[in-house]
């Protein structure tokens, strides 16, 4: 017993030492992706011109609203406290055109991830389309992988500083036109860049310059798929929004296996049709092995596909050892008693993709009813609580409300004020031309501004109710069928 005891305990010393000695965090091993031609990679290079063309260009798009408004055709004013788009302009009690917004983009990344896997991560994620056009400049200045790996071994000289002087250099200029594009967004662009090389933009305005500059040129530049692999949440709870009919790159492992060198003019019989030459893994931005089956890093990017059409091409093997394909078909063709000979058909409707859908179009059509019915006229009030009534030397109570009228048109606008609740009472107008002094009242507010009023309403003393009484107060635009209304309360004397 004693020298067992003693054998156990020597091995749990022994355990012990090794997980001592296991680094806390794995030390990174550098990527280095090789440039690959194919109809993928024609893809995402037509997804990156499009996407960074919009990013870089849209706020430099003017839209003539006529005096007094911006000219940018699309413009967050945070100081004007609005956000214009073309023609159309959203204020801040609109938020919740912004909240529908963002809940159709998350619907539409569900929907999109259901049909297709991480299509968002491997063609129309920001970091992924910086990261292209990141490595794209190093292979310009440094090469291509083999190249580059041969580069970073060198010892430092001149030539190698210079070279990477200049790839850090065309990064900080291209991280300073993203975070210059990102801050045109909300400040008007041909203004502003001129005030940013004379020094005499604002410190927000560099400050978020620099901010955005500084996170893409680190998240771009040297981060990279570590990003992906562990900051981005987006690949942990994925799996939820795929089934067994979802598409996704996927190595034919029934096919591929037993992989190895081939020569020329040797049998296929008795092995895979995987050559093993590792040009999938060479050209993956993550570095991983899409034959080891689905994980974490893999992006969905689709290059490996075009590595291997590549190789089975000049070996002259049948195309599609990596393809895009659903889990439900490869079982059926790795189970089949003829490797191959099994399909299931990829079903784009099913219930989970029918929910999305339906979705999308249920919030879709939601905020298309409530912008046609939005209102270009907006009316509050809010009322004077101190004091809550004033006794006027007739007897007469008083009330005092703020008014304040939206007009959301590019036009003067002329309300008429009315009262509900108070056939007797009298409005009166502080700072403002009125018509008249009882019944109704036309007030003047400028285009795409808010009028602000100071309304007295006055109430017979032995008509004044007792305690609160809930009463509307309605604007009529003159001219048009524009109206809006606020409920609110006249407080009397309690008898």
């Amino acid at each position: 017993m004693g020298i067992d005891t003693k054998v156990r305990d020597d091995e749990a010393v022994s355990l012990a030492a090794q997980k001592a000695e296991l680094p806390l965090y794995v030390t990174r091993i550098k990527v280095y992706p090789r440039a690959i031609a194919g109809q993928w990679r024609r893809i995402k290079w037509a997804v990156l011109v499009l996407l960074l063309g919009l990013y870089y260009l849209v706020p430099w798009l003017r839209w003539d609203r006529g005096p007094n408004a911006p000219a940018q055709a699309i413009l967050i004013d945070l100081d004007g406290r609005r956000g214009w788009f073309f023609d159309v302009v959203i204020w801040p009690q609109e938020v919740y055109f912004v909240t529908g917004l963002l809940i159709l983009a998350s619907l539409g990344l569900f929907f999109a991830s259901s049909l297709f896997g991480r299509v968002w991560c491997g063609f129309t994620c920001p970091q992924t389309v910086w990261t292209d056009l990141f490595m794209l400049v190093e292979r310009w200045i440094e090469g291509d992988r083999n190249e580059r790996m041969r580069f970073d071994r060198q010892p430092m000289s001149a030539t190698k500083a210079a070279r990477k002087g200049l790839k850090h250099i065309a990064w900080l200029v291209i991280a300073a036109a993203t975070g210059g594009a990102w801050v045109f967004y909300y400040v008007d662009a041909p203004t502003t860049l001129i005030k940013i090389f004379r020094g005499e933009a604002s410190l927000e305005v560099y400050t978020f310059v620099g901010l955005f500059t500084a996170t893409t040129y680190v998240l771009a530049g040297w981060a990279r798929e570590q990003v992906c692999t562990y900051m981005c949440p987006w690949p942990r709870f994925q799996a939820a929004m795929l089934d067994e009919q979802s598409l996704s790159v996927t190595y034919q492992k029934w096919r591929g296996e037993q992989r190895g060198k081939h020569k020329a003019g040797d049998t296929w019989d008795g092995r895979g049709d995987c050559v093993d030459c590792r040009l999938c893994v060479a050209v993956c931005p993550t570095g991983i092995d899409i034959r080891d089956g689905q994980q974490i890093e893999c992006i969905g990017c689709g290059l490996c596909i075009d590595a291997c059409t590549q190789t089975m091409d000049k070996v002259g093997r049948p195309l599609g050892l990596i393809c895009w394909d659903t889990l439900a078909n490869q079982h059926a063709k790795e189970s089949s008693a003829t490797k191959g000979t099994g399909r299931v058909a990829w079903r784009p409707l099913r219930p989970r993709t029918l929910l999305y859908a339906g979705l999308l179009c249920l919030v879709s059509a939601i905020m298309l009813v409530a912008f046609l019915l939005r209102s270009d006229a907006e009316l509050t009030v809010q009322r004077d609580r101190s004091p809550n009534y004033v006794r006027l030397s007739n007897g007469d109570i008083r009330n005092s409300y703020t008014l304040k009228i939206l007009n959301k048109r590019r036009e003067e606008a002329h309300f008429r004020l009315s009262i509900e609740g108070l056939p007797s009472a009298v409005l009166g107008f502080v700072g403002a031309d009125a018509d008249g002094a009882s019944g109704a009242t036309t007030l003047a507010v400028h285009p795409d501004m808010v009028g602000t009023f100071r309304v007295l309403v006055t109430v017979p003393s032995k008509e004044a109710p007792a305690g609160s009484k809930p009463i509307t107060f309605e604007v009529r635009e003159t001219s048009q069928a524009r109206r809006a209304s606020h409920d609110a309360v006249f407080v009397g004397p309690v008898r």
